[in-house]
């Protein structure tokens, strides 16, 4: 990240800009930072100028105590102003629904495209969730950061030796620096269910995809964000998992940014 920019609450926000054109900021998910998202500047900057940027608590940006959502909305303005003072927004999981958040709450974005927001869809999902806001809390709480990061990858279906194997691996002291940040991607979630009411207000376009490899649950979510925007649409991308290859998003990101 080679460039800085403050929010309105002080934070300064690290980000990275490729490429030339009407701007396009890049919102990663939880357990990642700007450079998680960043493979996708390559593909998309021969037509955009490509915004991927370290959500506050992460990688080289700072965090400011409260947390609140509106934080995170306030840092997509400070961004936005940053480079030009209008954007389309491109999230992926949690951070598809920081960029609805952002749309609904009228900052000058042009288009949303979103990847997969984990919203649940079936009551069961919704217990599951409640639950893990409950245990992450409690986690987070009493400083068990490794506890958190497990709680997270047990949340997004990881079998049980995958995580043991993650807990010895190298990576895990770069997850665990960023687990407070779990609870900042719980709160963008909500209760988990789909905010059919904040989609509603939203009056730019938006796109919300999903993988036709990942669980059935994932493109029912992505049709009910579709549905719940005024000018909703929906795509399946074919063999994609959770893990979207970024040349199989770029075209269709590129198609929906430039209509």
């Amino acid at each position: 990240m080679d460039k800085k920019t403050t929010s309105r609450d002080g934070t300064s926000l690290a980000y990275q800009r490729t490429g030339q054109g009407p701007a396009v900021i890049l919102i990663s998910g939880a357990m990642s930072t700007g450079a998680t998202v960043a493979p996708l500047a390559g593909p998309l900057s021969d037509r955009f100028s490509v915004v991927s940027y370290d959500r506050r608590g992460r990688g080289e940006s700072g965090d400011t105590a409260p947390y609140a959502v509106a934080r995170e909305v306030e840092d997509l303005a400070a961004l936005i102003d940053a480079v030009g003072g209008e954007a389309a927004l491109y999230g992926v999981s949690s951070g598809g629904a920081l960029a609805l958040h952002a749309a609904a709450s009228g900052l000058p974005v042009s288009r949303v495209a979103v990847y997969e927001v984990p919203f649940a869809v079936y009551e069961g999902g919704l217990k599951e969730r409640a639950e893990y806001t409950e245990h992450l809390t409690e986690a987070l709480a009493q400083g068990r950061r490794g506890d958190a990061v497990e709680l997270f990858l047990r949340l997004t279906g990881l079998a049980e030796e995958m995580i043991q194997g993650a807990r010895h691996s190298p990576m895990w002291a770069g997850m665990e620096a960023i687990a407070p940040s779990l609870a900042y991607d719980d709160a963008v979630m909500g209760d988990g269910r789909v905010p059919r009411e904040r989609l509603a207000s939203i009056t730019v376009p938006v796109l919300a995809m999903a993988g036709d490899a990942s669980p059935a649950w994932m493109r029912e979510a992505a049709q009910a964000v579709a549905q719940a925007a005024p000018e909703g649409s929906y795509r399946t991308l074919e063999g994609q998992t959770h893990m979207v290859d970024p040349n199989v998003l770029a075209p269709v990101l590129a198609e929906f940014f430039t209509q």
